[in-house]
């Protein structure tokens, strides 16, 4: 997601989307609000959201003293990362073998997703403000999906033209959404875009190119 989830709208579409990507009639959800720093704020709009669903919902904390994350990934069917710091939970993860837990959910089939970091993580480089004020690039993901990323396209003034020089400088080409659009991938390989809200689009980035890419309104 560019933007949208429960993070950012009322009983969002986008959710319901990533939990029917499951094959579970019953999904287990894990939340894993790295990126937010544990938010105790965050993490209750996650159960107050998911506990209205059709769904098992948990929670992955990793400050403190967290207890087998690995183990916990493992028997999930739906793993949702929030928005937030990028690189501070891609740092994490690394230091407590996340990292490895969610290529083997990908691996495995378990439906991976999430909203702005929670959307960067996945690529190989993104568009992030994880290190100060200024959008900058973000080389080192998670590269379960290649190329790059930018989310909030059309939702905050510099992320378009911030992405269009790193690209045209080197930046791999990749993906951009807006806020309300997500790209479903199956594989490596982008199935559609989806919105949960008029006008929501993704596009696809290249050196001295960006083509849009029409979404299906759910």
């Amino acid at each position: 997601m560019g933007g949208g989830g429960f993070m950012m709208e009322q009983s969002s579409p986008l959710d319901d989307f990533l939990l029917s990507l499951s094959p579970s009639t019953r999904p287990r959800v894990c939340f894993v609000p790295t990126p937010t720093g544990d938010s105790d704020r965050v993490i209750a709009a996650f159960f107050e959201a998911f506990s209205r669903r059709d769904c098992e919902p948990s929670c992955l904390r990793l400050f403190g003293a967290p207890e087998r994350p690995a183990e916990h990934l493992a028997s999930q069917d739906v793993i949702y990362v929030s928005g937030g710091n990028t690189a501070n939970a891609l740092a994490l993860w690394r230091l407590h073998g996340v990292d490895r837990a969610l290529r083997d959910a990908w691996t495995r089939g378990a439906v991976l997703g999430g909203v702005s970091a929670g959307a960067n993580c996945w690529f190989e480089c993104s568009v992030s403000d994880s290190f100060g004020r200024h959008l900058d690039a973000l080389r080192d993901g998670l590269a379960i999906l290649p190329g790059s990323f930018c989310p909030h396209y059309d939702g905050e003034e510099l992320r378009r033209p911030v992405y269009r020089d790193l690209v045209d400088e080197g930046l791999p080409p990749g993906y951009a959404a807006d806020d309300g659009a997500a790209l479903h991938f199956v594989g490596t390989e982008l199935r559609e875009v989806v919105a949960s809200q008029p006008g929501a689009r993704a596009y696809r980035v290249e050196a001295e190119a960006e083509t849009p890419i029409e979404s299906r309104m759910l």
